[in-house]
């Protein structure tokens, strides 16, 4: 079954090849005067709107060579109060929060706005105080300082990296312009204004006019890969003007131009500016600068001047603002923290009513009672209050957040030391570069991903082509034999041949060097001449500088196949047709654009032949075919079979001119060039005329390559729940290609783009308004939007997006704004604009309910802003846990908008993976990341809260009841160094390795059974339910551990004839029971055992032993009487069989509850992860089998669709090469070249 498609081609809407930035665009555009603001026409829904003319007052300044001018009063800003610094940024960054003067107290502080380290702040104040004391004051110093230490040193270090880091970029170096001559200087200390030289392969250390280059006509070549994830070469000129009068040292010394510029702002794609120099102005555009970011490639020397410097950049201003990210199980721990705040003030205010009223009617009539003190009954309550806050406070533990802190820098070291994620290709291991959100990873409901360099290795290749009905890139002989698997072609007969390139079909090649079809001769011939790429000779090499990787690899296949592109000047093209080279007059060039989705060129022949050349997407190309072209149904079908295959396709025709039929249309041209209106359309109009009746010759199919395992990861991901969107910078036909190809499209999905579903919405919101307003105000569920049976995925484009969302509305109405000083009502609501805010925001609702209605939505044309508002959109109204995962810097805006942001640490720079929170190479290791990783660390966080607070509940409520026998006195049930050592070293060791090192199933079958992962989303291992369980467990335990004791020792006699129930003998045997009881209780919750669990269990018991005899030992008593007074009791109670009888009954009574529900849960009402525990061996059984099998090869999907066609979506060189400023002096002779003819990777900076 072929899919359905809702299609929105041809509708009056925005424009999909547009990336909107209407949103993005900064203050400065609308500093207009309201008389030179126009009236806003009616608007018409679904149309788009004509652009505001405003004129730009330009407020950026920048002398040349001239530092005093940029710190003129006319260039402060008030920073505070009277003090002003310059509004003109240092070019250093800073990244880091403390220095040596600001981090202690700076991060006590930090610490001390935790409500927890508060609270003991000022538990410790009360200690202090004699009147209320109950406990020594060590007892919560001691604590309070590890934790803060412990907390501050983590802090300390992570700062440290962040300087480190600073420090590297800062200390970089360049030369700058100082004193008349070139000067070696550090990135932080260059400024506004400064001339800078670049050397090849430099890094642009700040946002800079270019002036001058040693390429000729000043072009200069950059990689903007960090900018936004492409490894194709980019073009950036400076002007006429500079070019000739600044090459010299001595001439740029004396350069004084004045820019004057548009503000610093977030605009990848536009940069407006003039020069005034020597009383001459000339415009200035985003083709004249080299931003920050960028890396210089193929120019020896670069001459610039900076316009923005540091923050002011337009990289930085990309960034987003740097968000405090907090997990969701911090903020449930600090909502029960609170609670326990409560419930501690509750019971201690009931124990001091309890104590005022026991002193009036028994405390005040004992004589053995009397202190001496004269206080009523309400006072000595109001102090008892304040005691059994204290006696109370370790129901709030102090070492849960250190202990805490622990556990996630443990599981953060887990993740770096992964080999199974480190990518040995690059050395580059994953890396967790934060230490807090580590269980956040186990509850992802959405991932948001980048495309290019994300889900692609961005690398194009050549895999298949239909020549005159016939298909060829199968694995087949030179005879035409098909075969099962084939090896590559040996090139050796093609000296030009690039060895890295791979085909399969002998035939083909076969064919080409027998020279008997001349429509294969024809097709390679096409190729190597219908292009804009540029070539440049390098020590003997010919390196290919594409405009997109496509048509690098179109050119390299037509070298491999011999037909070697070799130069170009403005006006010929010269190949090398299987060792015969041919120059061929170029007459016109017919560039790409979005719009018209092919490309020409015009050529003439040596013998005199006019013929036009052209490729385009099949969708165009078949609307211009001549009637008498054949083969185009045996194209159709191979161009369906590559469109399946996920490849990206272009069409490939032919047609011969007439001298006559061309003078004409090349007069037509030629007046389309110079017309001062609406130029494009007319050239366009022109280029409609020359491209009809073509003669179909073939078809090629491209793979963009995914990488390793992309398909499989989401599949994967896709069945624990996780809801993946892909947004992207790229065109909507490129998108969805690549969404087909990763398997998170498929054919029997509906898809929807902008128009349909800028009217589902259009429609809810009309029925909306034409409610009765009884009704409007009430909540109602919402109605699904997709009624019919079946998988929906929506695609998406900025321009719809902001028309959507009404986005594109906001600059116009804060236009409206500032003129009326009043927002006015909209004269009609069904006019498209919302009614109020609140319409607006059920705008967004009902889009984000749409949104996640669909099994795969896919955002494409956006930019940077609209990635981050996507994620924000479904963070604020689906209270979902979000993660994006992106490559480059149109990225790091998304990446710190998510709950998670992860940066692929690849060719594409490093700006996102210092935004990241985690980092890893590869799109794939996400799979292992959450899966694994993720659920484990969810799964250990949640089970060492719980039994955390089980365990200070059962120790803390022993005084609740003991109150009851002490006339509610705040006296303390427990020795006083008990209390201090028992969070720290008599039960945290065990706990804390559960936390580290516990999982319910080995990583193979968390990735086998991705279901496993689905608890975490739904947040059922930890909440307020299993809150009060654990608070209930721990009443209970308390309650067993006190009155078990309490009953033994009521009426009881030693074997000595005394009778051991005394006080001190009593707390001894609850304190023994609390330990053996709590140890036990987390041996049951411990479901891996090493050899460490089971000698923190039994090393927990011995320790407390061993400090305890030692504490209660006659020596240490006599050094320090006031502070061990427990002489003797230890080994005096624990010599009685009777006690050690009551201390095993306790400890079984508290624990056989526990191992009732545990043996019923998993007996009668089993998890996912039980059924998986008990069947454990049979799945990893399966595991081995399946791994010593062979892969199944990937099979590709039959029914029939479009492919994205392959062309980058941004115009081409053919400006360049038509105006001749890019082309060098006549190249070196042919014969110097070497064998290594071959098109270099970019990133291979030292080869260019």
């Amino acid at each position: 079954m072929s899919r359905q498609r809702v299609d929105s081609q041809g509708s009056l809407g925005p424009d999909d090849e547009v990336m909107p930035y209407s949103d993005d665009e900064t203050d400065d555009e609308l500093q207009a005067s309201s008389e030179e603001e126009p009236e806003e026409p009616e608007e018409v829904p679904g149309v788009p709107h004509p652009p505001v003319d405003v004129k730009h007052e330009m407020g950026w300044k920048v002398k040349a060579n001239d530092r005093p001018y940029h710190n003129l009063p006319e260039f402060k800003k008030k920073v505070f109060l009277c003090i002003k610094k310059s509004r003109y940024s240092g070019n250093a960054i800073k990244t880091y929060k403390y220095n040596v003067l600001t981090f202690l107290p700076l991060n006590l502080y930090e610490q001390f706005k935790r409500a927890a380290n508060l609270y003991f702040l000022a538990l410790l104040i009360l200690q202090i105080i004699p009147q209320i004391t109950t406990l020594p004051w060590y007892t919560t110093l001691i604590p309070l300082v590890v934790v803060l230490g412990v907390t501050a040193i983590k802090d300390l270090v992570d700062d440290l990296a962040r300087h480190r880091m600073d420090k590297e970029v800062n200390n970089r170096k360049c030369e700058v312009l100082l004193d008349g001559r070139f000067q070696e200087s550090k990135w932080r200390n260059i400024k506004v204004g400064d001339v800078v030289r670049l050397k090849k392969n430099d890094f642009i250390p700040a946002d800079i006019l270019l002036l001058s280059s040693s390429n000729p006509n000043s072009l200069c070549y950059v990689e903007t890969a960090e900018l936004d994830g492409e490894t194709n070469l980019k073009f950036r000129m400076g002007l006429r003007v500079t070019d000739e009068r600044l090459q010299e040292e001595r001439q740029l010394a004396e350069f004084d131009a004045l820019i004057e510029c548009e503000e610093p702002n977030n605009r990848l794609d536009k940069f407006t500016g003039t020069m005034l120099w020597q009383t001459k102005r000339y415009p200035l555009d985003l083709d004249n600068m080299l931003l920050r970011g960028c890396t210089i490639r193929n120019t020896e020397e670069t001459h610039g001047l900076v316009i923005f410097a540091g923050a002011d950049t337009k990289i930085m201003k990309n960034g987003g603002k740097t968000r405090f990210k907090r997990t969701k199980i911090d903020e449930l721990m600090n909502y029960m923290v609170y609670t326990i705040f409560v419930l501690l003030i509750l019971v201690a205010a009931g124990l001091a009513i309890g104590h005022t009223f026991w002193y009036e009617s028994i405390g005040s009539k004992a004589w053995y009672l009397y202190d001496g003190l004269d206080q009523n009954s309400t006072y000595r309550g109001f102090l008892t209050f304040w005691g059994y806050i204290i006696v109370l406070n370790t129901m709030v533990p102090i070492s849960l957040y250190v202990s805490v802190e622990a556990i996630r820098l443990g599981q953060s070291r887990f993740i770096n030391w992964d080999l199974q994620m480190y990518f040995p290709e690059k050395d580059t291991p994953s890396k967790a570069r934060t230490t807090t959100l580590n269980e956040q990873l186990g509850q992802i409901e959405y991932i948001f991903s980048d495309k290019t360099g994300t889900l692609t290795q961005n690398i194009m290749q050549f895999k298949k082509c239909s020549i005159a009905g016939r298909t060829y890139g199968d694995p087949t002989t030179a005879e035409g034999v098909a075969l099962d698997r084939g090896k590559s072609v040996d090139w050796s007969w093609n000296q030009y041949a690039d060895r890295k390139f791979t085909f399969t079909d002998h035939s083909l090649v076969a064919c080409i060097r027998s020279r008997k079809d001349k429509d294969v001769s024809e097709f390679f011939k096409l190729l190597s001449l219908c292009h804009t790429v540029m070539v440049e000779h390098k020590d003997g090499d010919l390196v290919y500088q594409a405009a997109s990787p496509d048509e690098g690899a179109l050119v390299t296949a037509a070298r491999n196949f011999g037909y070697v592109f070799l130069s170009r000047t403005q006006d010929t093209i010269t190949i090398k047709e299987m060792e015969q080279e041919t120059t061929y007059e170029m007459l016109a060039l017919l560039d790409f654009n979005s719009d018209r989705k092919r490309m020409s060129i015009i050529l003439k022949f040596p013998d005199g032949r006019i013929r036009l050349y052209c490729k385009g997407a099949d969708t165009v190309i078949y609307e211009r075919l001549s009637p008498n072209s054949r083969h185009k149904e045996a194209s159709q079908e191979a161009l369906d079979i590559f469109a399946n295959a996920t490849l990206r396709t272009l069409c490939l025709c032919y047609k011969d001119l007439s001298a006559e039929e061309y003078n004409n249309w090349s007069m037509k041209h030629k007046e389309a060039q110079v017309t001062m209106f609406d130029r494009e359309g007319a050239l366009d109009r022109v280029y409609e005329q020359i491209e009809s009746n073509l003669m179909l010759i073939g078809a090629t199919a491209i793979e963009d390559k995914l990488q390793e395992g992309v398909p499989e990861t989401i599949a994967t991901l896709a069945k624990a729940d996780i809801k993946i969107w892909i947004l992207t910078g790229d065109k909507k036909e490129t998108a969805e290609n690549i969404g087909y190809s990763c398997s998170l499209l498929t054919d029997d999905m509906q898809i929807h783009y902008g128009e349909d579903v800028n009217e589902k919405l259009r429609i809810r919101q009309s029925n909306r308004r034409n409610e009765p307003p009884s009704v409007q105000g009430r909540r109602k569920p919402a109605e699904p939007f997709f009624t019919e049976p079946g998988k929906n995925a929506l695609i998406i484009t900025g321009g719809w997006l902001n028309e959507i969302l009404y986005e594109k509305k906001k600059k116009r109405r804060r236009l409206r704004l500032r003129r009326l000083g009043k927002r006015p009502p909209p004269s009609n609501p069904q006019d498209g604009q919302p009614m109020d805010d609140k319409e607006k925001e059920m705008r967004q609702i009902d889009f984000v309910d749409m949104a996640c209605e669909c099994e795969a939505v896919i955002c494409c044309r956006v930019t940077p802003k609209q990635k981050a508002n996507v994620v924000s959109l479904v963070k604020k109204y689906k209270k979902a846990v979000t993660l994006s995962i992106g490559d480059g810097a149109n990225d790091v805006n998304m990446i710190k908008t998510a709950d998670i942001g992860v940066g692929i640490s690849g060719q594409e720079g490093m700006q996102a993976v210092m935004s990241s929170d985690y980092a890893f190479a590869q799109f794939r290791y996400l799979e292992r990341l959450l899966l694994v990783h993720g659920r484990w660390s969810y799964i250990r966080m949640c089970k060492f809260l719980r039994y955390f607070f089980f365990k200070n509940f059962a120790f803390t409520l022993v005084h609740f009841w003991y109150s009851f026998f002490s006339g509610y006195s705040a006296q303390v049930a427990y020795e006083d160094w008990f209390i201090t050592l028992y969070n720290l070293c008599y039960s945290s060791l065990p706990v804390l390795l559960v936390g580290l090192l516990d999982q319910d199933v080995n990583d193979k079958l968390s990735l086998k059974f991705p279901k496993l992962y689905v608890p975490g989303q739904q947040g059922a291992l930890f909440n307020y339910k299993n809150f009060f369980i654990s608070l209930f467990h721990g009443i209970f335990v308390s309650l067993t551990i006190f009155f078990i004791p309490y009953g033994a020792f009521l009426q009881t006699m030693g074997q000595d004839g005394e009778a051991p129930s005394d006080y001190q003998s009593f707390a001894v045997v609850l304190a023994s029971s609390l330990v053996f009881t709590v140890n036990l209780q987390i041996s049951l919750e411990t479901s891996y055992w090493t050899f460490v669990n089971c000698f923190a269990v039994l090393g927990s018991i011995a320790i407390y032993f061993g400090i305890m005899f030692d504490l209660h030992s006659a020596g240490i008593h006599v050094i320090f009487p006031s502070y061990f007074t427990f002489t003797g009791v230890a080994s005096n109670a624990l010599r009685q069989p009777y006690l050690w009888l009551t201390i095993i009954l306790t400890v079984g009574i508290s624990l056989l509850p526990v191992i009732c529900v545990q043996f019923l849960h998993k007996t009668i009402w089993p998890s996912v992860g039980d059924k998986v525990q008990r069947n454990r061996k049979k799945y990893e059984m399966e595991l081995e089998k399946e791994e010593r099998k062979r892969k199944p090869t990937f099979v590709r999907g039959r029914q029939s669709r479009r492919s994205g066609y392959a062309f980058s979506h941004s115009r081409g060189y053919a400006d360049l090469i038509s105006s001749g400023q890019s082309i060098r002096s006549r190249p070196l002779a042919r014969g110097r070249l070497q064998n290594a003819i071959r098109e270099v990777p970019h990133a291979e900076a030292e080869n260019i």
